[in-house]
Formats: C-alpha cells, sequence, structure tokens
C-alpha cells in the first residue's frame, strides 16, 4: 500500500481486518443512560487498494455498544456492496449503477433501519451489529442517489433529504415519512451540476447550496468536480410545501460540505451557518484528499465558520465571518434542527494559531468559544452529541468522540461534558485496537424496551 498518500498513512492509516472484543475497559463512569451504539464511518481500502482519492475508500463501520455503564463491545465491519468488490459505477452501456457505493461516509438511523449513505448512491441497510443487509430503496420509492447528509425534522419525525447528479436532473428534494415511506419526490427548478453535499432545512423552508465546484470530466482523481471561476455560486431557498422553484440568492465565492444549521430568525430572514472554503483553501485541503505533491499536513485547511443572511424581502444575502479556526464536521443538538440554536460543536484542525487536533463549542448568542485540545499526535473526531436524561438546558449532555493517540497506536471514545467540553471526560472507553480517523457517525439509542438485545 502507498504510505506516500496522505489519508493512508498516520492517524487514517487503514486497518486490514475486522474483530470483535466484548467488556472493554472503561476509565470513569458511563452515564447510565446512554444505552444504544455509537457508529462511525469512514473509508478503509481493503488490503492492497490505493484509491485515487479520500473519498473514494471503501466504507467501514466502527462500533461501540453502551448498556448499563458498560462497554459491552466492539466491532468493526466493512459495508460489502458490490463496489467494496469490485463493481464499476458506470456500467459498460454507460449506465450508472445506483448500487455500486463506496457506503463510507455516513450512517443514520431512521423508521427502524440503520443507513450506511455515500451521496452518488442508494443507501445500504445494515444491522445493529453492522453486517451488510443490502441496498435500500424505501421499498420502491427512491429512484435517485440520495446525499449522506439527510435531515429528520424534530417536530414531525420526516426525513428530508436529497439526490444529486452531474447530469439532468441535478437535484431532486425527497420526504420520508417517520415509517418510512416516501411522500414527496421532485425535480428542483434552475438547480446545476455542482458538488452539493448538504442542505440546510428551516421549519418552513429548504436551502440549496449551488456553489462553485462543478462537474468536470477533466479532473482525473475519481472525484470529477473541479472550482470553476465562471459558474456564479447561489444559495436556494424554497417553501417545504412547494413549488419545487427556490429564490436563488447570489453569495461571494465559496464551498460548503457541512452545514451546522439553518433556520429563520425573529424578522423571517432565513440563516445558514457552515465551515466556508475559498478557493485557496479549497484547492489546497484538495491536495490532500488527492494525495498531490505539496499537500498540507492537515486534511482540511481554511474553512472558517461562516454565516449567511438571506433576506425574502430584499433579496439580498449578507454574509460574515464568525471565527477565526480552521474547522469542519460541525454538530448541533439534534433537536434543534431547523430552529434557532445556541451551541454549537466542531472539529478543529491546526491553523489560525490552533498546533493541535481539538474540539471546539460555540455559543452563538454570546458569541464565545471553548477549545478542547487533545495534545500532541492525538486526534479527534467528530463530536455527535447526546441528550443528557431530563436534561433542560441546550446543551445537557454528552459529547462522543473517537480520539486516535499515534504515540500510543490506540484510539479511545470520550464522554465528555457538553456543558463544560475543557474538563477532564466524563468517561473514556479504551478500544481493542487504533480506530482509522474517518467522517461521520451517529449516536443509535436503544428502542424503547430493548434493553436485552445484543
Amino acid at each position: 500500500m502507498d504510505l506516500r498518500k496522505p489519508y493512508l498513512a498516520e492517524h487514517f492509516a487503514p486497518v486490514a481486518d475486522e474483530i470483535d472484543r466484548r467488556d472493554l475497559k472503561v476509565r470513569g463512569m458511563l452515564p447510565p443512560e446512554l444505552n444504544g451504539r455509537y457508529i462511525r464511518n469512514g473509508h478503509n481500502p481493503r488490503p492492497g487498494d490505493v484509491p485515487s482519492h479520500w473519498f473514494r475508500g471503501s466504507g467501514m463501520l466502527h462500533g461501540i455498544r453502551l448498556r448499563a455503564g458498560r462497554a459491552e463491545w466492539y466491532r468493526n465491519r466493512w459495508v460489502r456492496t458490490p463496489a467494496w468488490n469490485g463493481a464499476p459505477y458506470v456500467r459498460a452501456d454507460g449506465g450508472v449503477d445506483l448500487t455500486a457505493s463506496i457506503a463510507g461516509t455516513h450512517i443514520v438511523e431512521h423508521a427502524g433501519r440503520l443507513l450506511a449513505l455515500q451521496e452518488g448512491n442508494l443507501p445500504f441497510e445494515v444491522t445493529r451489529e453492522l453486517d451488510t443487509v443490502g441496498p435500500y430503496d424505501f421499498d420502491g420509492g427512491l429512484t435517485t442517489a440520495m446525499t449522506a447528509h439527510p435531515r429528520t425534522d424534530p417536530g414531525t419525525g420526516e426525513l428530508h433529504f436529497f439526490g444529486s447528479s452531474p447530469v439532468p436532473p441535478y437535484l431532486t428534494y425527497h420526504v420520508a415519512s417517520p415509517r418510512g415511506r416516501i411522500i414527496r419526490s421532485e425535480v428542483i427548478c434552475g438547480a446545476g451540476p455542482s458538488l452539493m453535499h448538504d442542505f440546510g432545512l428551516t421549519r418552513r423552508h429548504v436551502v440549496w447550496l449551488d456553489l462553485p465546484v462543478v462537474f468536470n470530466p477533466a479532473e482525473s482523481s475519481g472525484v470529477p468536480y473541479r472550482w470553476s471561476e465562471s459558474y456564479a455560486p447561489r444559495i436556494g431557498v424554497m417553501p417545504r410545501t412547494g413549488p419545487a422553484v427556490p429564490t436563488w440568492f447570489e453569495v461571494s465565492p465559496g464551498m460548503v460540505l457541512h452545514v451546522a444549521n439553518a433556520y429563520e430568525d425573529a424578522r423571517g430572514r432565513i440563516v445558514l451557518e457552515a465551515p466556508r472554503f475559498d478557493r485557496a483553501a479549497w484547492e489546497t485541503s484538495w491536495r490532500w484528499w488527492v494525495g498531490a505533491p505539496g499537500y498540507p499536513e492537515s486534511p482540511v485547511v481554511g474553512a472558517i465558520s461562516h454565516r449567511w443572511i438571506l433576506d425574502p424581502a430584499s433579496g439580498v444575502a449578507g454574509e460574515q465571518e464568525l471565527d477565526s479556526l480552521v474547522v469542519e464536521f460541525p454538530t448541533i443538538d439534534a433537536r434543534a434542527v431547523g430552529r434557532p440554536h445556541r451551541f454549537g460543536y466542531a472539529s478543529a484542525f491546526p491553523g489560525a494559531g490552533l498546533r493541535e487536533y481539538a474540539i471546539v463549542k460555540y455559543d452563538r448568542v454570546s458569541g464565545q468559544r471553548w477549545i478542547a485540545g487533545q495534545g500532541r499526535d492525538r486526534m479527534p473526531g467528530e463530536a455527535v452529541f447526546v441528550p443528557a436524561e431530563g436534561g433542560t438546558a441546550e446543551d445537557d449532555g454528552y459529547l462522543l468522540t473517537v480520539v486516535g493517540d499515534l504515540a500510543r497506536n490506540a484510539s479511545e471514545l470520550l464522554v465528555l461534558d457538553a456543558r463544560r467540553i475543557t474538563a477532564p471526560p466524563i468517561a473514556v472507553v479504551e478500544l481493542p485496537r487504533r480506530v482509522p480517523a474517518g467522517i461521520h457517525g451517529s449516536w443509535i439509542p436503544d428502542p424503547d424496551g430493548s434493553v436485552a438485545d445484543g
């Protein structure tokens, strides 16, 4: 394996096998209400496979089962898709195989199903023990790809998501009922061939990101998108109830991979918050993602927390930088999706005066931030918020994150107090192996009355 590729080395070096371990050692005290599974997805090429891009490595799930104050097991599994077995996405006849997924970006639960996601394909269902069931098309209701970043409306339980394509129709909006039935699918008018990885959802609107990284078949990395100076960047806003015709707002050139949140403010304006790359930041980060000569030390360079304020009355978009730290993988309390949130969390990367990887917490109201550094050679992943039982404040809960330690060749699951992230962890679960740095994960609580499951 070519260890000169940064996504195959150090924190990102893949593991070569699947293991199961039970009765993990815990330092501290696990909160007794944490009954469920923390599952994290990420790219882990099979032995001998050297993908041309970080995003093209096969998906591997890592799961930790917590119950009644114990860490019962750890296990890791590749998502066994046709692509895992070498099947191409583009068939010999020129068509695409939506089941030929890497399935390596995210994992979510909806309507009792666990879905491993990769945005160019159908989702793949897996069991609660991480074994692959197969592609899932919502019982025939889904005929496009599915984004890796669906959003559940906390008020209705509906799952909102989209399918994007480099050829028309470029963008299709879907809504699934709480029971998992597709109840709406509409092609979005006016969308273009941009790399749309995420979107925003408010109480009343859907927010689309049509930004200047666009389909370009000349790109040789296997992810055929490049920054285009000629593509006019826009953010689209449309009512959730239709019609599927957005109002487009011109914005300054920039790229967004992950949205922290979107909401309506007291004046009826739509507010969107996310880390934003300018062209230099995007192209420098891309060099790491493809392992090009001169790649930086960190996979994320120059992504800065940003806010867009979209005013339907005037048709004007305002913008402002919120912080100077280099951040990605923003998260909030999922109960605040589409609502004005106060607290947000993100992974911080070296740069802008920060010398180590860290977790950062933001207070949107006061403007304060707190940085929880993990020390030299230690890299935390995305921080997933889990509400505390009986908690009332928005940050009354826990942050779960897997930290890799290069010096010790080991990894841990940290349980942090979300109110005081700079305090020592509430609990540390020692994992039986180094877990490669990955992408996104979810806390999957046990269904009511299921504490006896395995």
